[in-house]
């Protein structure tokens, strides 16, 4: 019976919204990231893409006066969904039932941040945000990096914010411990993900660089969101650097998208 009144009611929804076809494909067309989907994910991407647009208000800043339209939004709509493109629909709204809102701001914006370390100490410092999201609030992403998001290089702020609302999903800080599934082990998750966050400290204390932006190295939530970035933008780098974790992550988004990056 519930089976039968949400297929009713995904109908109505498509009846009055049809799909727009030719602004998919011009969202694909813009960004290398989706342009590297397979026609089947593409196929299921788009539609999800489209109702996620219904279901969460996108509001540009006032003092933001640049043109964006519909596969633009799509565009952006899609980048989010991209990371629950493997899971059921109920499991994709489930995931990002916690806001409502993405606000797009003219620029880079800045936070005062006050930070306790292991040995007790409160450090404040001003940091400059690309993005930001807290439990239950909107997404927050400056224009600019959304613009230089979308391609094959191991950056995107929106993924990386969407990321951070699936870490939100069981507790009120992003801890780089999202809901799992069954079939994760949380032992597993954390023996994984203390092992990357390890390597990066190593790296960093003995002053190399480490394999993906260091930025993950700042915080386990933070580590959660840039490996998160980097398995969907470039993956390769992500799985000559970590394998272990790389494997994980296909399991829990349940889709690989190393193959996509060298399909003709």
């Amino acid at each position: 019976m519930l089976r039968a009144w949400r297929r009713a009611r995904e109908r109505y929804f498509e009846a009055r919204h049809p799909f727009p076809d030719e602004a998919w494909r011009e969202s694909r067309a813009r960004l290398p990231l989706l342009a590297a989907l397979t026609e089947e994910e593409a196929s299921r991407l788009g539609p999800r893409a489209w109702r996620f647009l219904f279901d969460k208000r996108l509001s540009l800043h006032p003092e933001l006066d640049v043109p964006f339209d519909l596969p633009a939004r799509l565009a952006l709509a899609a980048q989010a969904c991209l990371l629950t493109l493997g899971w059921t629909e109920r499991e994709h709204r489930e995931a990002f039932a916690n806001f409502h809102e993405i606000l797009i701001l003219p620029e880079a914006f800045k936070r005062h941040v006050e930070e306790m370390d292991e040995f007790g100490v409160m450090h404040e410092y001003v940091d400059e945000r690309a993005g930001e999201t807290s439990y239950q609030g909107p997404i927050v992403i400056a224009f600019p990096d959304l613009m230089e998001s979308g391609d094959l290089n191991g950056f995107n702020v929106m993924i990386h914010e969407a990321s951070h609302k699936l870490d939100l999903g069981n507790s009120p800080d992003a801890d780089g411990f999202p809901p799992l599934p069954r079939d994760i082990d949380p032992r597993e998750w954390h023996r994984v993900f203390t092992a990357v966050w390890q390597d990066l400290q190593a790296h960093l204390a003995q002053g190399r660089e480490p394999p993906i932006d260091d930025y993950a190295a700042s915080h386990p939530g933070e580590c959660f969101a840039v490996c998160c970035e980097y398995f969907f933008t470039a993956p390769r780098i992500l799985d000559d650097a970590y394998p272990a974790l790389y494997a994980l992550l296909v399991r829990y988004f349940r889709q690989d998208p190393l193959p996509r990056r060298f399909r003709p």
